[in-house]
């Protein structure tokens, strides 16, 4: 069987402070807000993490939230890859619709430190991304 697990989540979020501290005192969250130049994303740590930021419990998965005004935004998930390009092609091939990086030109972003990154939309209209880690997960 081809295992290409869940590794991520995404929420959209209006406000950061104020969904930083809901879960950070609800769950007991770690909410790290990144900077500019990373779209002042906030990582939600969820579970422990190694010094690769990786999580040290198979099946955990940390996750995090994007600043957006727009209403009825669904959350989604990221699933792993080992090769970002074969599986641009197998969601092609399979009827979905890639969309890309952050730029939604169809090209995947580079994401300091953690992997390769795109979306695509799949056969349900559902986004959903994809991350070839630059540490491999197995």
């Amino acid at each position: 069987m081809k295992s290409s697990p869940v590794v991520h989540f995404e929420m959209p979020a209006k406000d950061r402070k104020r969904v930083s501290e809901f879960y950070s005192k609800v769950f007991g969250w770690n909410m790290k807000q990144l900077g500019e130049d990373m779209g002042n994303y906030i990582v939600a740590q969820t579970t422990e993490t190694d010094e690769n930021n990786m999580v040290k419990t198979p099946g955990n998965i940390n996750g995090g939230f994007w600043q957006t005004d727009e209403e009825n935004v669904p959350p989604h998930v990221v699933i792993a890859v080992d090769d970002i390009e074969e599986a641009t092609k197998e969601v092609e091939a399979a009827g979905g619709k890639v969309v890309g990086g952050q730029q939604g030109n169809g090209e995947p972003d580079d994401i300091p430190g953690i992997g390769i990154y795109s979306s695509f939309i799949d056969t349900e209209g559902n986004r959903v991304g994809m991350l070839q880690p630059h540490t491999p997960m197995r």
